[in-house]
C-alpha cells in the first residue's frame, strides 16, 4: 500500500515538474516506431542509434512512449493518418511535409553501391546501361540526385523494391540488381568479404540530407510539436546526440553527421 502510494506521488511530482518546465504534455501515452535498418536499429541485437535516441527521448520527456518495430512504408502511412505519433531518422519532401513535422538531429550523404563487373564508374554510366537494375527500399527517399535517378529508372521499369537492406544485398550478390543506394548506417555490411569483393561506391555529389524525429501533424498539435523539437535541439546542444553517434562511428564521421545547421 505504502509502495503504491509513493509510486503515485513520484509519478505526480514528475508529471507536475515536466508541465512547469514547459516540456511536452504527458497526459496521454504516445507511440513511436523504429525500422530495422543497419546501424539505426537492428532487430537481431535490439541495438542502434535510433534505439538509443528513443531511450533518451523517453527519459528526458518523462512521457510514456510505446516503442514498436514496423516497415518504413507502414510508418509513413500511420504517421499520415495520425495513428502513430513518432518515428525516427526521417527525411522530408513536399508530400511528407503535408502531414509530418521534423526535428532534425543528424545529416548524411547517400551513395550508389554498384557491382564492379557492371563497368559503372559514375551515376551517368548506371543510367545509360539499360541492363542495369537498381534496388531500393520501399517508401524510401534519398538525396536530390538519387531521387531523380530512382524516378527516371522507375519510369523505365528498372527499379526493384525490397522491404529492407538484406534482400537488396542478396540481390546484388546474385546479380539480380547491379546497384543500390546506401548511407553510412549501411557501412558494416560492406565489411563482409562477399559484398566488399564484388562492389564499389559511386558518389552522387549531393549535399547532406537532414534526418530527424518524425511527428504526426494529425496526432500532435503544433504547440506540442514545438516542445518535442525543443527537446531534440537540447539533446543536440548538450552533446548527447554526438555521444550516441560516437558509439557507432569514428569520432570524425560522427561529428560530421551531427554538426550541421538545422533548418526549421
Amino acid at each position: 500500500m505504502i509502495r503504491n502510494w509513493l509510486g503515485g506521488v513520484l509519478f505526480a511530482v514528475c508529471f507536475v515538474s515536466n508541465a512547469f518546465a514547459g516540456g511536452p504534455d504527458c497526459s496521454r501515452p504516445f507511440t513511436l516506431a523504429l525500422h530495422d535498418h543497419g546501424l539505426l536499429y537492428s532487430l537481431d541485437t535490439d541495438t542502434g542509434i535510433d534505439k538509443d535516441f528513443s531511450d533518451e527521448l523517453i527519459r528526458r520527456s518523462g512521457c510514456q512512449i510505446k516503442v514498436s518495430l514496423m516497415s518504413r512504408a507502414r510508418i509513413w502511412k500511420l504517421i499520415e493518418s495520425g495513428a502513430l505519433d513518432f518515428s525516427l531518422s526521417g527525411i522530408a519532401n513536399d508530400e511528407r511535409n503535408q502531414y509530418a513535422s521534423f526535428a532534425w538531429y543528424f545529416s548524411n550523404k547517400y551513395y550508389l553501391l554498384v557491382r564492379k563487373d557492371a563497368g559503372i564508374h559514375n551515376v551517368a554510366d548506371f543510367e545509360n546501361n539499360k541492363r542495369a537494375q537498381l534496388g531500393v527500399i520501399r517508401s524510401f527517399r534519398y538525396s536530390t540526385s538519387a531521387n531523380e535517378l530512382v524516378d527516371r529508372l522507375t519510369s523505365e521499369n528498372r527499379v526493384s523494391l525490397a522491404g529492407g537492406l538484406e534482400p537488396l544485398y542478396q540481390a546484388l550478390i546474385l546479380r539480380q540488381i547491379q546497384g543500390m543506394i546506401i548511407e553510412p548506417f549501411d557501412y558494416p555490411a560492406l565489411d563482409e568479404k562477399k559484398i566488399r569483393d564484388v562492389t564499389t561506391i559511386v558518389e552522387f555529389n549531393d549535399p547532406s540530407v537532414p534526418h530527424g524525429l518524425i511527428m504526426s501533424k494529425k496526432a500532435l498539435p503544433a504547440a506540442e510539436r514545438e516542445k518535442w523539437r525543443a527537446l531534440v535541439d537540447e539533446m543536440r546542444a548538450d552533446g548527447t546526440v554526438r555521444r550516441i553517434f560516437e558509439k557507432y562511428f569514428r569520432p570524425d564521421l560522427a561529428e560530421s553527421m551531427v554538426n550541421f545547421k538545422a533548418s526549421p
